[in-house]
């Protein structure tokens, strides 16, 4: 008798949705350079932003998204805005609907707690599917 194992990866089609969840935090701050080339659906995001709205004291990322995706995608991005000793004190998200192949959008990841420190903002988890 054989029997036959197919492995499915996460995210492997285009049609299927793709989910990377960034495991250890970084710092990700606009002029920093990244680790390395990220794949998937994480590398399609960049942060361009991070600030604090000095009238509402709420947080916010600035996202440029580039699908590098052979499809037009849609994308969700969760984003967490953390302390210098790392303590997250907000999360956000953003989303981009339609996002065509090399195409770029610029979308904003609003929190709303009211923060009154210097803060870093990180990519936690990004999903891209086929619009």
């Amino acid at each position: 008798m054989a029997i036959i194992a197919i492995t499915l990866a996460a995210g492997g089609g285009d049609d299927e949705p793709e989910r990377t969840t960034t495991s250890s935090p970084r710092r990700e701050t606009p002029g920093s350079e990244r680790p390395q080339e990220e794949s998937g659906a994480r590398g399609d995001v960049e942060i361009t932003a991070c600030v604090v709205d000095p009238a509402t004291k709420w947080p916010s990322a600035d996202l440029l998204i580039t699908n590098r995706s052979s499809k037009a995608s849609n994308y969700i991005v969760n984003v967490e805005f953390v302390d210098a000793s790392n303590k997250r004190l907000s999360e956000a998200l953003a989303a981009s609907n339609g996002v065509a192949p090399d195409q770029q959008s610029s979308v904003k990841a609003q929190g709303t707690d009211q923060i009154a420190t210097k803060i870093t903002c990180r990519i936690t988890d990004v999903t891209r599917y086929a619009s």
